[in-house]
């Protein structure tokens, strides 16, 4: 069994891949080299990145392909969000004080909240695939933090299950590929600071997410302040859900299911996903009742031989 762990797009990473032999090695120890070149293309931390320049000018064309696949990303998972999960969102990010990357985020910011107004709409923004161009509407700047770590999981996992079963887990949006001798045991933790994992759940493949609000917080003339924002206010979402915990087919849909959920609210975004039976998911509330959805039972150690 190899491993590898490294820092990259503001989280800390770990591979494994069960596999030997210097090949396999190799591949594994390209990882953080990889994952650095999508970084320095994508951060909109990176004053230099392609992402930047785009934001900056308001166009662009012939986009290198990582960009340009992110972006595409990006806009279908707000089609397949209802515009929840949408990359629209930079300048109500910055508004709420996430102005910079978070491990020189300020924790106590002073000065008064900006005013909230409703993200754009994501579908004014127009693509040309001949040229490969993005054309951004005035005052509109992208964000692609919200898909870039699982659409990127589930790339490098696919990448490494050549050499056999891997497991990629950018902080805690964890892809799998390939099947293992035995299932991949992936705790989810309790927000709450417990020791104890709330559950452990077991994994051949696909994806796994956790979205919430209680890490990436500040707060601002005293107020709380965190970086899941709600595109309908363009404010930190108002939720009762601290974190929800979400398995799907990829990453990527783990990680776009887990946001909608919690902007959406336990009872809301809970109802929703009942009605997609290739999810599951664990929520903790902020009263501090822990919800698991029907289908949640399956994939745990207690219940996956």
């Amino acid at each position: 069994m190899l491993t590898i762990e490294f820092k990259t797009m503001g989280c800390h990473a770990r591979a494994v891949l069960d596999a030997e032999g210097a090949p396999a090695r190799a591949a594994l120890d390209g990882l953080p080299a990889w994952f650095a070149t999508r970084e320095r293309i994508l951060s909109r931390f990176e004053p230099e990145s392609d992402l930047t320049r785009l934001n900056a000018r308001g166009a662009a064309e012939h986009l290198d392909d990582v960009l340009w696949e992110a972006i595409d990303v990006a806009l279908g998972a707000a089609l397949a969000s209802d515009g929840l999960v949408t990359p629209t969102i930079l300048s109500a990010l910055e508004a709420a004080g996430y102005d910079r990357s978070f491990d020189g985020l300020p924790r106590d910011q002073p000065g008064a909240l900006a005013t909230a107004l409703a993200a754009p709409d994501w579908r004014d923004i127009e693509r040309d695939p001949t040229r490969r161009g993005v054309r951004l509407p005035p005052g509109l700047r992208l964000d692609l933090g919200g898909t870039a770590k699982g659409w990127s999981a589930d790339l490098a996992a696919s990448s490494l299950a050549r050499f056999g079963p891997a497991l990629v887990d950018l902080g805690g949006d964890i892809a799998a590929a390939s099947a293992p001798r035995s299932p991949w045991p992936i705790a989810v933790e309790d927000p709450r600071g417990a020791r104890e994992p709330l559950d452990v759940v077991l994994r051949r493949g696909g994806g796994i997410a956790t979205s919430g609000q209680d890490f990436r917080w500040w707060t601002r003339s005293g107020r709380k302040q965190h970086h899941l924002i709600d595109p309908r206010t363009g404010a930190p979402a108002r939720t009762d859900v601290v974190t929800a915990t979400v398995i799907a087919p990829s990453a990527l849909d783990a990680e776009i299911a887990a946001k909608r959920l919690l902007l959406c609210g336990s009872r809301g975004g809970m109802a929703w996903l009942e009605c997609h039976a290739e999810l599951a998911a664990l929520v903790v509330r902020e009263d501090g009742q822990v919800l698991r959805s029907a289908r949640f039972a399956g994939h745990t150690w207690r219940d996956v031989a």
